[in-house]
């Protein structure tokens, strides 16, 4: 009997423990979530497009003589400005050749002024009976095709002055130049499939994008830009790391088709390059403004869910502090915000951290995303460790 009452005291004490521990907990205070209010704006929407970068101008450095390399006289990777000479190759042969041009046409002139002074001594002797119209006619037909032979002597000095110096091979546009394709001692020929080095012109590049039919004709109608101002009608650039590119671009050409087979077209946008950031090649993305959506929200993307369904959601706290869960009609995604046309109103605060411990309808403490006094992402609104072991009730039944 004893022992029975021992342990209905024992039992009566652990029940009583559970209860106080119950009532301690009631009477913790909300959850602490993270809010942002949103408000009605308008914002420009955009279409993000793939594009490849391309240099403003390129140009491949040939031969245009044949011969051996002698020097290389240009830093690879650096700047090179149009006219410089890249290349010296062997000019012995073409001095030559310019050497031999000269001779003849000195030997061209000599032969038209020893032409010129038979013309006019026959001139004279005809003209007082002595010689005969014959051989006046055979004179001046001498003098005519020494004067051509020496037009066509001159034409060859020209033409072996320009091939000597072809033989110093210089830069046609300014830009920046690749690695050397070739090296001192190689030879050249005129025609050769590889060039000896490509230079671009990267101070502005062009991106190349493609874009559907439906959406360029939509811009050339100006459908959905009426709205935007200059400034916003700038294309944007993502680079390859993500970043946002400083420089805004400007459309400048479409090509005049359309793939049959995927129905897009081919549109070329000039971006300034003033830090050489953007490369020929380069992988990079356009953000092409598409028009102006009026009366509509922007909600970090931290604070849109989804339902099992895989619809978007946003919780919200309501006047009462109490979380409301509301579908959204999300247009596209804009940097690190949704752009959402309905499901919410002006200034509502969208839950954006503290998820946790928080369902519809539930008490919660919000925070504003910018108010001082710590992050509220980790907040679960239980008390700290040492309050909750200081609080804990002693239990005297190991006794």
């Amino acid at each position: 009997m004893k022992y029975i009452t021992s342990t209905l005291a024992v039992l009566v004490l652990l029940v009583g423990a559970g209860v106080a521990r119950a009532q301690e907990q009631g009477t913790q205070p909300p959850p602490t979530v993270e809010v942002v209010s949103v408000s009605e704006q308008t914002v420009t929407l955009t279409s993000i497009l793939p594009g490849r970068v391309a240099a403003l101008e390129e140009a491949e450095v040939r031969p245009q003589v044949g011969g051996i390399i002698l020097e290389r006289r240009f830093a690879e990777g650096g700047r090179v400005e149009a006219g410089q000479v890249l290349y010296t190759i062997d000019p012995a042969s073409y001095e030559a050749s310019l050497a031999e041009a000269r001779a003849s046409v000195a030997q061209a002139e000599a032969q038209l002024a020893a032409a010129e002074k038979e013309a006019t001594r026959l001139q004279e002797l005809q003209s007082r009976n002595v010689a005969s119209q014959q051989t006046l006619d055979d004179a001046v037909a001498t003098r005519d095709a020494a004067r051509a032979s020496l037009q066509l002597a001159e034409a060859r000095q020209q033409q072996a002055q320009i091939e000597l110096e072809r033989t110093e091979v210089e830069a046609r546009l300014s830009g920046e130049i690749g690695f050397s394709q070739t090296s001192p001692g190689a030879l050249v020929a005129v025609g050769q499939a590889e060039p000896l080095a490509t230079i671009r012109n990267i101070d502005s590049v062009y991106v190349d994008v493609t874009q559907s039919a439906a959406d360029l004709l939509r811009w050339r109608r100006g459908e959905g830009l009426s709205q935007l101002g200059n400034a916003e009608r700038d294309v944007s650039l993502i680079l390859a790391d993500g970043e946002a590119y400083d420089e805004t671009g400007t459309l400048t050409a479409a090509e005049p088709y359309v793939d049959p087979q995927t129905g897009v077209v081919a549109l070329r946008i000039e971006f300034d390059n003033p830090e050489k950031l953007l490369l020929p090649g380069m992988y990079v993305q356009v953000g092409m403004p598409t028009g102006a959506a009026e009366g509509v929200f922007l909600v970090p993307q931290e604070g849109v869910t989804r339902d099992r369904r895989g619809n978007p959601q946003a919780m919200v706290v309501n006047a009462e502090d109490t979380i409301e869960v509301r579908p959204l009609d999300i247009i596209q995604n804009q940097g690190a915000n949704w752009v959402v046309r309905d499901g919410l109103s002006d200034g509502e605060r969208v839950v954006v951290a503290g998820f946790q411990r928080i369902s519809e309808g539930a008490s919660v403490t919000p925070q504003p995303r910018d108010a001082e006094g710590g992050d509220a992402a980790g907040g679960t609104g239980e008390a700290p460790a040492e309050e909750q072991a200081a609080e804990a009730p002693q239990d005297d039944t190991a006794d």
